[in-house]
């Protein structure tokens, strides 16, 4: 399927689908967005709510262009945690794709760019330890073939929207998630509509709406129950 990279609203890029007029992060802004909805409603959430974690496991569903992955390194002094962050991706993105982000550049952290490349270059299916507070693992898997047992703090979910693959936004895939994270778990997404929320909540999670990201009203925030 073709894929072109696109400049989005805050000046930073993603990757767009014509055929489904669809793209890896919102056009009102890619980095904006992935501030607010993983960094802020996620994983600040998170370490406020349990501020006496020091070790954080995050599930990203759909790691893309390595974004969500990138901002959350470094979060690790901000919060004084360190990270094991696996990323699931059915469809990996070329390398070439990937520099043709230009992330590092937007951002104020002077290890940025060799950050991003050493995740892009890490081996799939094995972990690589980014540094001492991160250590990162790329699946090559399927939405579907999730079978994790109550190991991760936090899931965030960017998978395409349920206009496009709808499949990936059902009460199964919930289920999944559910199980994947420990009691007391977060997974957050920039999705709101009501046929998602009412499949978490079948799923076992306790749903939240809140306010979305740039160029979104809302967005929502599962969370699974200590008991």
């Amino acid at each position: 399927m073709k894929r072109e990279i696109i400049t989005t609203a805050d000046g930073s890029k993603t990757i767009h689908i014509p055929d489904w007029d669809e793209q890896y992060h919102s056009k009102h802004g890619a980095i904006q967005e992935a501030r607010h909805v993983f960094l802020k409603t996620g994983l600040a959430h998170y370490v406020t709510t349990y501020p006496q974690k020091k070790e954080i496991a995050i599930l990203e569903m759909g790691f893309g262009t390595g974004l969500n992955a990138l901002l959350t390194y470094f979060e690790a002094h901000k919060h004084n945690v360190s990270f094991n962050y696996v990323g699931a991706e059915a469809y990996p993105v070329s390398q070439e794709e990937a520099q043709a982000m230009e992330y590092a550049s937007q951002l104020e952290e002077e290890d940025a760019t060799k950050v991003y490349n050493e995740m892009h270059d890490a081996a799939w299916e094995q972990p690589e330890n980014i540094s001492d507070h991160f250590t990162l693992i790329k699946r090559t898997q399927r939405f579907e073939d999730i079978t994790d047992g109550e190991v991760f703090d936090l899931i965030y979910f960017d998978a395409f929207g349920p206009r496009v693959q709808p499949t990936l936004w059902t009460e199964e895939i919930f289920t999944k998630m559910y199980e994947a994270l420990i009691p007391g778990g977060v997974l957050t997404t920039y999705c709101a509509q009501g046929a998602a929320r009412r499949a978490m909540q079948a799923a076992g999670f306790v749903v939240e709406r809140l306010p979305g990201p740039p160029g979104k009203r809302e967005m929502l925030r599962a969370s699974k129950p200590l008991v």
